[in-house]
């Protein structure tokens, strides 16, 4: 990036921090559990201005737009500028005047010019609060100029919850990502203050209690990339779920489920199979291992509706072994798979799995600026492991 720009605060300068940025390796090298590379970061001209009067708290900024920014949609422009608070709010401020471009209101799509000047009153008690990170470091899979690909854990929200917004959550985790990379030591604790060069974002979702790959734009090209190859079907994911029931395959056999899905009317969060009004929903199933009683199964999404391999595998008699909304468990205990089972005096028994038997195993797409075809792998979690592994000891077939 050419040159470095001030950021005048209160009529004092400062000059960001360059980083030393080691280069990526081939886009065709995964990297497992790898800590984040710190890059180098450019900032904004912005100047900060007082409070009005009569309104404590008050964030009133002006910010020229720096030529690197020059192009952008407004809406995008200010996600980097203000990192803490979601797109879909800095939108609605932009609609209800609290942001101005160059003295009148603006439309958020707008694409931004070279030394345009932006307004921007808010009431800092209105903000929301931003997303927070988790304690532990999520794992790097793949990463290069573009994009990144996580290994998120189980129990771990993509974005926040209406319901439990203090939570941690990826986003979280991701804006802690772009923060450190870009050297940014002044960030509000509100979102306010400390814009980013870069603004990661997942491009697709997996439910909370799902482990496994998940793909991350780092530039809005790339995102906007991404998110048409998965609306062309061009991204390859496969997952790894654990059934009840013995499915009726034969190695190198294929099953084919096509259930049109709509959202439950009766239960809010909830999908159901929609045969008249549902969208179309398709996916591959194919055997990986057997057991008695149970099943481990591939499962290729060729659609992505939400929800779609639970309600699929549920609707056609082989829910998951723990899903407590399609299947009939929210644990799995040894108990109930080995015979004469004793457990500790005075302990409760540990569940094997206490969390959906889903697994998002891998993903193949194309390098939004190479167009190379990458595929990233993500290890089993220990508890899935160790769930394949007793049902191996004591439903094993053979």
């Amino acid at each position: 990036m050419s040159g470095r720009t001030s950021v005048v605060l209160k009529s004092r300068t400062f000059s960001p921090l360059a980083t030393a940025w080691t280069s990526p390796e081939s886009i065709a090298t995964f990297r497992t559990s790898e800590h984040f590379v710190p890059k180098s970061s450019t900032l904004l001209y912005r100047e900060a201005r007082e409070p009005s009067p009569g309104s404590p708290g008050a964030v009133s900024e002006t910010i020229v737009v720096p030529s690197e920014r020059a192009g952008l949609e407004l809406d995008e422009f200010l996600c980097l500028q203000f990192p803490g608070c979601s797109k879909g709010y800095l939108r609605r401020q932009v609609r209800d005047g609290a942001i101005l471009l160059d003295g009148i209101q603006a439309h958020p799509s707008q694409k931004l010019r070279h030394n345009q000047v932006l307004i921007v009153d808010f009431e800092e008690k209105k903000l929301p609060e931003p997303p927070h990170a988790p304690a532990d470091v999520i794992p790097l899979l793949y990463e290069d100029d573009d994009v990144a690909v996580v290994l998120k854990p189980a129990g771990l929200a993509v974005e926040p919850e209406r319901w439990a917004r203090d939570k941690a959550c990826l986003a979280g985790a991701l804006l802690a990502l772009a923060r450190r990379r870009g050297g940014d030591v002044r960030a509000g604790s509100r979102g306010t203050g400390g814009s980013i060069e870069e603004r990661f974002r997942a491009v697709h979702r997996l439910d909370k209690d799902t482990s496994g790959c998940l793909l991350v734009a780092k530039n809005l090209d790339a995102e906007r990339t991404l998110r048409g190859a998965f609306e062309k079907g061009t991204v390859e994911k496969r997952y790894l779920a654990l059934v009840e029931g013995e499915y009726p395959l034969k190695d190198g056999e294929e099953d084919t489920i096509e259930l049109p899905l709509g959202p439950d009317s009766r239960r809010s969060g909830r999908m159901i199979v929609d045969e008249p009004h549902g969208k179309a929903a398709r996916t591959l199933i194919r055997i990986v291992e057997r057991f008695r009683g149970y099943s481990l199964l591939a499962c290729h999404p060729i659609t992505g509706r939400t929800h779609q391999i639970r309600v699929h595998l549920s609707a056609h008699g082989f829910p998951l072994v723990v899903d407590s909304v399609y299947g009939r468990r929210d644990v799995f205990l040894l108990s109930e798979i080995k015979n004469r089972y004793k457990p500790k005096l005075g302990k409760p028994e540990r569940p094997l799995m206490d969390r959906l038997t889903l697994h998002a195993e891998s993903l193949a797409f194309s390098q939004p600026s190479s167009c190379e075809r990458v595929q990233v792998r993500a290890p089993l979690p220990k508890d899935l492991e160790n769930t394949l592994r007793q049902l191996r000891k004591v439903r094993s077939l053979r």
